[in-house]
């Protein structure tokens, strides 16, 4: 068997993680044993949510053993198979972790892709995979949209939220999108379709509140809540009457002590709700998600920017990039 590489959690995060927190060892791989298939990992997401992954409590899904290699969803290509389903050279997309070579068996996670419905394999863990299926469910289910409504989408130059702008564009909406930095906010109006962008950078509160009343005149229908702070408080200053708040993320708030959403009282007032949503909740549609995804992209130019970083040992400063906002759309780590 093939020596593996893997990145390790070898301590708890105290806020922001640090480098020290990690470890890349090389180690033996495992022989297979039957039911058993070896996947070569070839690319893995890196996303907000392994964050809370890191901490003793975890969040949905159990924390990350210390001593473990990071979960991570990838797509990669069966090395050798002791399964039945599951031959060599076949790809494979589902739920591993940060190493060179990932054990997996059948009935778990770990499914069969096929690169010729793609234009790119890494569009599985884009458009056609949880960040695509989030931004379908999540918009369409929780957030209810109506045609001539305005959406507000808060990281919305991000892979979730610049979905989302084009898809309440399909669907009639009024699109405004908050983003740091003026060339993620010209991305947003000329590249993805949205009506108006806002940047947050350098503006409080007050100023944000301002800010989205003046791109918002009618008010605001609907949220897209990826950021939560001080974004979240002024969305929610801004709501119309019977309004509706799609919890997504807080990646504002996942390395320090969260204060919380100040302003929740102006939902009372608005008599609107705030709905939590995950996409783990939509497993078994999506099939359903993806043909719709793939028809769109086809007929309305539907698309999504990948920033791929190369190689396994590059993986903390690639995931940090989430945090500083310096990547250029979703977040790939080339492994093979």
């Amino acid at each position: 068997m093939p020596q593996n590489r893997r990145f390790l959690l070898q301590r708890r995060p105290d806020g922001e993680p640090v480098p020290e927190d990690f470890e890349l060892v090389t180690e033996e791989t495992p022989q297979l044993a039957d039911g058993q298939f070896l996947i070569r990992n070839h690319y893995a997401s890196l996303d907000p949510a392994m964050r809370g992954w890191m901490d003793a409590g975890g969040n949905y899904m159990p924390p990350v053993p210390l001593g473990d290699a990071m979960r991570a969803s990838t797509i990669g290509v069966v090395e050798e198979s002791k399964a039945e389903g599951f031959e060599k050279g076949q790809w494979v997309m589902g739920l591993n972790a940060l190493e060179d070579y990932s054990i997996s068996m059948v009935g778990g996670f770990t499914q069969p892709i096929d690169p010729s419905l793609v234009p790119e394999i890494t569009n599985y863990l884009s458009i056609f995979g949880a960040v695509g299926m989030t931004a379908y469910f999540g918009f369409l289910e929780v957030c209810e949209p109506k045609e001539g409504e305005t959406v507000l989408v808060t990281g919305a130059a991000g892979a979730v939220g610049s979905l989302v702008g084009q898809l309440a564009k399909i669907h009639g909406c009024r699109v405004v999108g908050i983003a740091g930095g003026p060339e993620k906010c010209a991305r947003l109006t000329e590249k993805y379709g949205f009506d108006a962008a806002i940047d947050y950078k350098g503006k409080d509160e007050s100023a944000l509140t301002e800010a989205i009343a003046q791109a918002c005149p009618k008010g605001v229908d609907v949220i897209f809540e990826n950021v939560g702070g001080a974004i979240l408080d002024a969305g929610l200053m801004n709501l119309n009457l019977y309004a509706r708040v799609g919890l997504c993320g807080l990646i504002s708030e996942y390395n320090t002590e969260a204060v919380g959403a100040r302003n929740l009282w102006n939902l009372i007032v608005t008599r609107s709700s705030i709905r939590g949503l995950l996409v783990m909740d939509f497993v078994e549609r999506f099939p359903e998600g993806a043909a719709k995804m793939g028809e769109w992209a086809a007929s309305h130019g539907l698309t999504i920017d990948e920033h791929v970083d190369e190689g396994l040992e590059g993986a903390y400063d690639s995931f940090m990039r989430l945090f500083a906002g310096s990547n250029d759309g979703k977040m790939i780590l080339k492994i093979a």
